[in-house]
């Protein structure tokens, strides 16, 4: 294997890594991005079920149903 051969696999594999790199950095973003999704979607869900919990009778029954007004 020549000189010139060493250097053009070298010079492969560096741009290679390179891509690699980018890629990687890429994928994190979009990793941050989606916990930053799913941290907010949760807190959603927390502020949800505190409402939904107020809504509901202090004794935990269920509500009684009620016939519409039209019966």
């Amino acid at each position: 294997m020549g000189e010139d051969d060493s250097r053009a696999r070298i010079e492969a594999l560096e741009i290679r890594l390179a891509e690699q790199e980018a890629a990687l950095e890429e994928l994190t973003c979009a990793l941050l991005r989606q916990e930053q999704r799913v941290r907010e979607h949760s807190e959603t869900i927390e502020r949800l079920e505190l409402q939904l919990r107020a809504l509901a009778p202090a004794d935990g029954a269920p509500p009684a149903e009620e016939k519409p007004p039209h019966y």
